[in-house]
C-alpha cells in the first residue's frame, strides 16, 4: 500500500505534487492547509486524511482535528501537525509510525522502533530548505518512507 504523505501547503498546490501523488491509494496531510481548494485537490486524487496545522483557522478549518491516530495496513499511525507538541507516547500507545510536519525540513528517522516521518514543506520555499512530500509504503506490516524533492 502506497500512502501519499504531504503537509505545509499554506495554500499552495503544486502540480509537481499533484503528479508525485498520482498511484497513492491514500493520502494524509499534515497541516497548515491555507486552503480548502487544496483539500479538493488532493481528495480528487485519492482518499484523503487531513489534520489542521497553525495556521488553519476559519469556519473551514473548524471541523478538521488536530491529530488523528489511524490504522494502515495493519499499523498504528499517528498524525500531529508539530512533533515537539506531541501528547502521546508512540511506544506505549503501539504506533509505527508518526507523521509531522510544521518544521518544513522533510526527515525520515527512527526512533526506539517508531518511524518518524516529516515530508518536509510542499508549499511555498522557505529559507534555503527543499520543497518536498514523502511516499510512505507499507509492505508485509513494514513501513518503508521516502521523501520526494519537488523543487
Amino acid at each position: 500500500m502506497r500512502i501519499g504523505v504531504i503537509s505545509d501547503t499554506h495554500g499552495l498546490l503544486r502540480p509537481e505534487a499533484l503528479a508525485a501523488l498520482q498511484g497513492c491509494e491514500r493520502i494524509i496531510h499534515a497541516g497548515d492547509i491555507g486552503k480548502p481548494e487544496v483539500l479538493d485537490g488532493l481528495r480528487e486524487l485519492a482518499p484523503l486524511e487531513v489534520i489542521r496545522g497553525n495556521i488553519d483557522s476559519g469556519d473551514w478549518a473548524s471541523a478538521i482535528p488536530e491529530h488523528l491516530d489511524l490504522e494502515i495496513g495493519g499499523l498504528r499511525v499517528h498524525i500531529t501537525h508539530d512533533v515537539k507538541t506531541m501528547q502521546v507516547d508512540p511506544v506505549a500507545k503501539g504506533v509505527a509510525v508518526v507523521i509531522a510536519g510544521h518544521s518544513h525540513q522533510p526527515k525520515i528517522e527512527e526512533v526506539n522502533g517508531v518511524l518518524y516521518l516529516n515530508p518536509g514543506s510542499a508549499g511555498r520555499r522557505r529559507f534555503k530548505l527543499p520543497i518536498s512530500l514523502a511516499l510512505l509504503d507499507i509492505e508485509d506490516g513494514q513501513p518503508r518512507a521516502q521523501l520526494v524533492t519537488l523543487g
